[in-house]
């Protein structure tokens, strides 16, 4: 089974020609001479608005394209609600730029946990994975990947899972959150500032979903973090009123990277 695209043609281009220019452009514009992460947390909204911030993130990983082998992606839920965790039993998730693997291994151990559970329609639709795949396609050479959807999920089975997945260095876990909604540029830019150090405090307890659409799979990372006595750091931090000029009403995004 192949999951095929949902936002190709909306949040990206369709067209594989145009949308390699447009991830292209995007990475030459970041350097990427900084060490190549172990996770990153990275927005999802439609490329003219998010996909400069998330270039800032994926753009460091150029230098292990031949070395990261594996990718655990986690992103929240936008269409579907259920308890847990929901993985997919498709055999690829396809884009403009092809096929991508996924490995079948990691989904099979993970879904013996009692909150890890196959639903296929929390993928069918969702967004906030599939946005990162290009990305991923445009930076690294052959890899798999280990779809999560996150719904109702605790802090603890997030870090469980992620836990269960970290690997070494083959391995790379891309966490997928927006951060605040719809509010004034000044507002947005102070509550976003003020997220951002929560996560680099590894506060998770004090993160709402009204400052990070993705706080379930943010707040996993960040106490598996703690716990393992790791720094998470800001990269980039703007918003859509910065990258699209609209300040009305904006949606915040930024990059972060665990070292």
């Amino acid at each position: 089974m192949i999951r095929q695209p949902a936002v190709a043609g909306s949040f990206y281009p369709a067209n594989p020609k145009q949308l390699h220019l447009m991830l292209t452009q995007y990475l030459t514009e970041v350097a990427t001479d900084a060490k190549v992460p172990k996770a990153i947390i990275v927005p999802h909204a439609g490329y003219i608005y998010s996909g400069p911030i998330a270039a800032s993130a994926y753009a460091r990983l150029i230098k292990a394209h031949d070395l990261i082998t594996r990718v655990v992606i986690l992103g929240p839920s936008h269409r579907v609600a259920f308890r847990g965790l929901a993985v997919s039993r498709a055999a690829t998730f396809s884009t403009p730029l092809g096929d991508i693997p996924i490995d079948q291994k990691a989904v099979q151990a993970i879904v013996q946990l009692p909150f890890v559970e196959y639903i296929e329609q929390a993928h069918t639709y969702e967004h906030s994975l599939e946005v990162h795949l290009p990305f991923l396609q445009e930076v690294l050479d052959h890899f798999e990947i280990v779809p999560i959807v996150a719904g109702d999920a605790t802090p603890d089975q997030v870090s469980q899972v992620l836990e269960a997945l970290w690997g070494n260095e083959e391995t790379l876990i891309v966490i997928s959150s927006d951060l605040s909604h719809y509010l004034d540029y000044a507002t947005a830019k102070l509550m976003d500032e003020t997220t951002s150090k929560i996560i680099e405090a590894l506060e998770y307890e004090k993160l709402g979903s009204e400052t990070a659409c993705g706080k379930v799979p943010v707040s996993g990372l960040l106490k598996l973090a703690r716990d393992k006595s790791l720094s998470i750091n800001t990269i980039d931090l703007r918003n859509s009123g910065d990258t699209s000029g609209d300040k009305s009403r904006v949606v915040g995004y930024g990059a972060y990277v665990l070292e």
